[in-house]
C-alpha cells in the first residue's frame, strides 16, 4: 500500500523528478512558442527557475527525516531568486503559495497537497496584474481543483497528486479553445505544458519510478552556458575567464545557527576564491562564479541576506582584485567583526564605483554615497547598453544608473535584477525592463527590497532610450515613472525578423524565411520575402510626420545593409532624420523607432 503521507525527502525526491521530466521535454517546450520567432523560451525559463529552486534545496543536505515545510521553503526561495521570464515567475510563485502552505509541517498528506496547491494557484493569480485564461494561470487553477475534489475522496498523497497531473493534462490540451493566438498558432499553452511536465515528473517519482537526473544535467548544460549575468554600465561577458565575484551578509534565522566552514565547503562545489567569515549568527560570503544567481539562491536557504554585491571581474586588473581579497582576509584573521571586514574589503571598490554629488548615509560602519535616484536597465547586447549607457550619462552627477545583460532567451533572472537594485547606491529606483517577459520579475524584485521601486514598463530599450530622455533628476521615482512610461508609450517601435516556421500570425498566412514586422506586442505590420520591403511597408502603414527615425541594426545584419534601408526609410519619410546605430541584438535584425 502506497503511503498517506510525505516528508521533506519525498517532496525533494519528486521535485527532483519533475526537474528532469522538464528538462527532457525543454525543447518540445519552447517549440510551442506561439510567434515563429527565434526566440521561444519558456520551457529554458521554466528549467532555469526550478534548477535554481533544487539547487537550493539540495544545499540543505536533506536528510532521510526531512521537515517537508522547510524543503518547499527552499524550494519556492530558490525559485523566486532564479525565476526568469513571466513563464518562471508565475512558477515561482505556485511553489511560494505551496511553501506557504507546508510551513511547520514535517509530513503532509493528500488534503495538505490539494490546499498546498490551492495556495499556489492564488498566489500565480495574484501576481499577474490581468490574468488571463487558456495560460499556465488555467492549468494550474483547474489542476488544483481536482486535486481538492481527489482529497475529498481519498486523502492519499499520492493518489491525489494523480488527479492532478491528469486535470493539468486535460487543461493543457483545452487552452487553445480559451486563447485565439494558440487556435491560430495550433500550439498549446508553453507554460501550461511546462507545468504539467513538471507535475508529471513528480508523480513519475512517487510512483517509485523518477525520472533520470541525466536528463536534467544533459538539457540543463546548453541553458546554463547561455544563461545571462549581471553587468554594469554595458559590459558583458568575455573571455578572460574570472566569473562574478558575489559578496553578501548572511543572517541566521531566529533560532538556527550557520556553520561558516560548511558554507565554505559547499562554495568551493559552485565557484573558487571562496572566502567566509563570520559565526553562527552572521557570515560574510565571498565567492567568484558564473552563476552570482544560484549563490544568492543558497544564501537565502541559510537565512537572511543583506549587503548582496555583484561585480563583473573580467574587466578589471588583477591586483585590484587580490588587493580586494587580501584586505577580507586579514580583517577576517585578525579577528575583526564580520562587518568590519566589509568596511575593510569593500572600501576601495565602493570608492571606485561611486556616483558624484555625494548624499552620505551611513550604512553599518562604512559611510557610502548614495544617490537621490537610480535606474536599472536591462539590455540584450552590448551595443544598446552602451545606447542607453549614453543616454543616461546627461544625469551622471545626479541619477546611479545599471545597466544588466539579458532579453530574448536569455531573460535575467529576479535574483540578478535584486542584485543590480542592491548594488545601486540610490534613496529610489525605477527599472526599465525593456522586454515584455521581464516585466514580471521587475515586479517581483519591487516588493523584495526596502527602498522604494517603481516599474517603467519598456518593452523594448527603443522605449528604454525614450523614457531615459524623459527623466527628471529633480523629481522622484514615482513622479518620473508616470512621465517615462508615457515617453516610452508615445514612440513608434518596431522589430524585424524572420520567421523559423510556417505559422498564422495576425490572421496571416507565415511562412518560414518570410521577413516579419512586428509591433511592440509581437502584433504583425508587414510580411514579405524582403527585408527592406517588410519594412517600408510598414512605414506605409504607419501614420507620418515623423521627425526622428532611429535604425537599429543586430547581429544578423550589416552597417551597410541598414544604410542602404535608412535611404528607402528617408525615401517615403523625407522629412524625418534617420540616423543608423549599431545595436547588435540577436533574433531581430532591426529595431526601429521613429517619432
Amino acid at each position: 500500500m502506497p503511503p498517506r503521507s510525505a516528508d521533506g525527502a519525498s517532496f525533494l525526491k519528486a521535485f527532483r523528478s519533475g526537474v528532469a521530466d522538464l528538462a527532457a521535454h525543454v525543447d518540445e517546450i519552447n517549440a510551442l512558442n506561439v510567434f515563429p520567432v527565434p526566440d521561444g523560451d519558456t520551457g529554458s525559463n521554466m528549467l532555469a527557475t526550478v534548477r535554481a529552486a533544487l539547487d537550493a534545496a539540495d544545499a540543505l543536505h536533506v536528510g532521510p527525516e526531512a521537515d517537508a515545510g522547510r524543503v518547499a521553503h527552499a524550494v519556492a526561495q530558490g525559485a523566486l531568486m532564479g525565476a526568469r521570464g513571466n513563464s518562471g515567475v508565475i512558477t515561482s510563485q505556485i511553489l511560494g503559495g505551496i511553501a506557504h502552505a507546508l510551513e511547520g509541517k514535517r509530513r503532509f498528506n493528500g488534503l495538505d497537497l490539494a490546499h498546498a496547491l490551492d495556495a499556489g494557484t492564488k498566489k500565480a493569480y495574484a501576481a499577474v496584474q490581468r490574468p488571463v485564461e487558456g495560460t499556465i494561470l488555467t492549468v494550474i487553477r483547474e489542476a488544483s481543483a481536482a486535486a481538492i475534489a481527489a482529497a475529498e475522496q481519498n486523502n492519499d498523497a499520492e493518489a491525489v497528486l494523480a488527479a492532478t497531473v491528469e486535470a493539468a493534462e486535460r487543461a493543457v490540451a483545452k487552452t487553445p479553445t480559451l486563447l485565439e493566438v494558440l487556435r491560430e498558432a495550433k500550439v498549446v499553452d508553453s507554460g501550461g505544458q511546462g507545468l504539467f511536465r513538471l507535475l508529471e515528473g513528480a508523480l513519475s517519482a512517487a510512483r517509485g519510478r523518477p525520472v533520470a537526473a541525466e536528463a536534467a544535467a544533459t538539457a540543463g548544460a546548453a541553458e546554463r552556458a547561455s544563461a545571462p549575468l549581471v553587468a554594469v554600465a554595458g559590459v558583458g561577458p568575455d573571455e578572460t575567464g574570472y566569473g562574478y565575484e558575489t559578496v553578501c551578509l548572511v543572517h541566521a534565522r531566529p533560532g538556527e545557527a550557520l556553520d561558516v566552514r560548511a558554507i565554505g565547503a559547499h562554495l568551493e562545489t559552485m565557484g573558487d576564491s571562496v572566502m567566509v567569515a563570520g559565526d553562527s549568527q552572521l557570515a560574510k560570503v565571498h565567492v567568484h562564479s558564473d552563476r552570482p544567481d544560484a549563490v544568492i539562491a543558497y544564501g537565502l536557504s541559510l537565512g537572511t541576506l543583506s549587503r548582496i554585491a555583484i561585480e563583473n571581474l573580467d574587466g578589471q586588473a588583477s591586483e585590484v582584485r587580490e588587493a580586494r581579497a587580501a584586505s577580507f582576509i586579514a580583517a577576517a584573521t585578525a579577528g575583526a567583526t564580520p562587518g568590519a571586514a566589509d568596511g575593510i574589503a569593500d572600501a576601495a571598490e565602493a570608492a571606485a564605483r561611486r556616483p558624484a554629488a555625494p548624499v552620505p548615509v551611513r550604512e553599518e560602519s562604512l559611510v557610502l554615497t548614495r544617490m537621490p535616484l537610480g535606474v536599472v536597465a536591462t539590455a540584450p547586447s552590448d551595443g544598446l547598453a552602451q545606447r542607453l549607457e549614453m543616454t543616461a550619462e546627461g544625469f551622471g552627477e545626479y541619477v546611479a544608473f545599471r545597466v544588466v545583460h539579458g532579453g530574448q532567451t536569455v531573460n535575467p533572472s529576479t535574483g540578478e535584477l535584486l542584485a543590480a537594485v542592491e548594488a545601486t547606491q540610490a534613496d529610489e529606483l525605477l527599472i526599465l525592463p525593456n522586454n515584455p517577459n521581464i516585466l514580471l520579475a521587475a515586479k517581483q524584485v519591487a516588493t523584495m527590497t526596502d527602498r522604494p521601486v517603481h516599474i517603467v514598463p519598456t518593452r523594448n530599450c527603443a522605449e528604454g532610450v525614450a523614457a531615459l530622455l524623459r527623466l527628471n533628476p529633480t523629481k522622484g521615482a514615482e513622479e518620473n515613472a508616470v512621465a517615462m512610461t508615457a515617453a516610452a508609450q508615445a514612440i513608434l517601435s518596431v522589430q524585424v525578423t524572420e520567421a523559423v516556421r510556417d505559422a498564422t500570425v495576425s490572421g496571416r498566412k507565415v511562412k518560414k524565411g518570410q521577413t516579419m514586422v512586428l509591433d511592440p506586442d509581437d502584433g504583425l505590420l508587414a510580411l514579405d520575402g524582403d527585408a527592406h520591403r517588410a519594412v517600408i511597408t510598414a512605414f506605409g502603414r504607419l501614420h507620418g510626420g515623423f521627425e526622428i527615425v532611429e535604425v537599429y541594426y543586430g547581429a544578423d545584419s550589416s552597417l551597410e545593409d541598414a544604410e542602404a534601408l535608412a535611404t528607402r526609410i528617408h525615401e517615403v519619410a523625407p522629412g524625418a532624420e534617420v540616423e543608423v546605430l549599431h545595436g547588435g541584438q540577436p533574433h531581430y535584425r532591426y529595431l526601429i523607432s521613429a517619432e
